[in-house]
């Protein structure tokens, strides 16, 4: 890796969940001709957080992860037989039907796993998805999943609990490996997840992704899709592929081919030994908040559904 992309993900790592950006071409943005007086010039963060429920509309994603919305989208119940969605108050577990069934799946397959009744689910995207008020540039399409890496014990936690419950961190020596609590269990559960077809990647940090390559003794195939990724040691990032029909949703590039383990590696020499910085790497842009303006014109229609 150069000194360019170190310093780089750097960066982007003090953002928090801001997993790598879709490649393919945006879909056509909202004219401003079609947009109403209220949400002009208004951050589309703003707009779309404040929304307390999904769009009255059939499921669809448009646009793409990191730059789109949701229409009709569906809650995944706050407790079930094998889950239990974590700050209910963010009011982010709302998702696409697929995503929503994809929880409830694997889910399932945690609660088989010794040590585990089932799954934390942290945020999946808002009630109609957007960009949101903090936290992720990405789960805007609800087609984002993050999962908890703390083993879910107890499945009858209340809503304050919830609140106050924190995750576990999984990572030793900066993320260059993983601790004591990583077990087994991780790496079914994790591998249950990239297995299923519905599944185009998954980040989580470097140490886990070349601990999973060291330990996986039978098909490889599923690690293309791991992908490591700074801050996911706490959670690991579900990124589901767009629906089958879904016109106006944009896909990710696939994961480039083979187990992704070299890669894995080098991500590991370069937290242990940083590269010096580039002095003539460009500075990062300032970020700017996304408006309707920047998002597909379907996202104008999910705002104003009721």
């Amino acid at each position: 890796m150069s000194r360019v992309t170190v310093i780089g993900t750097l960066f982007l790592a003090l953002a928090g969940c801001m997993e790598p950006k879709e490649t393919t071409p945006a879909a056509a943005v909202v004219s401003s001709q079609n947009v109403p007086v209220a949400m002009r010039g208004v951050p589309a963060k703003q707009l779309f957080g404040a929304q307390p429920r999904a769009s009255a509309q059939g499921p669809a994603p448009h646009g793409g992860y990191a730059r789109g919305c949701l229409a009709g989208g569906v809650e995944l119940p706050e407790t079930g037989p094998t889950w239990q969605a974590v700050r209910l108050s963010r009011n982010r577990n709302w998702g696409h039907p697929k995503a929503i069934d994809f929880v409830k799946d694997l889910s399932r397959f945690a609660a088989t796993q010794p040590g585990w009744n089932g799954l934390y689910v942290g945020d999946i995207s808002q009630p109609r998805g957007g960009p949101m008020l903090t936290g992720h540039s990405s789960h805007q399409s609800g087609l984002d999943i993050d999962i908890w890496l703390r083993p879910a014990t107890d499945l009858t936690l209340s809503r304050t609990a919830r609140e106050n419950i924190s995750s576990v961190s999984m990572q030793r020596a900066d993320g260059a490996y993983t601790n004591s609590q990583w077990t087994r269990a991780h790496h079914e559960i994790v591998k249950a997840a990239a297995s299923d077809p519905r599944t185009g990647r998954i980040f989580i940090f470097a140490g886990a992704k070349a601990q999973m390559c060291r330990d996986e003794t039978g098909d490889r195939a599923w690690l293309r899709k791991v992908r490591p990724w700074w801050g996911h040691h706490y959670h690991f990032h579900v990124r589901l592929n767009c629906p089958d029909g879904a016109r106006g949703c944009e896909a990710q590039d696939a994961p480039p081919s083979g187990d992704g383990c070299a890669e894995a590696d080098q991500w590991v020499r370069n937290i242990l030994n940083p590269p010096l910085p580039d002095p003539d790497a460009p500075k990062p842009r300032p970020k700017r908040d996304l408006t309707i303006h920047d998002l597909p014109q379907q996202c104008v229609a999910v705002l104003q559904s009721q």
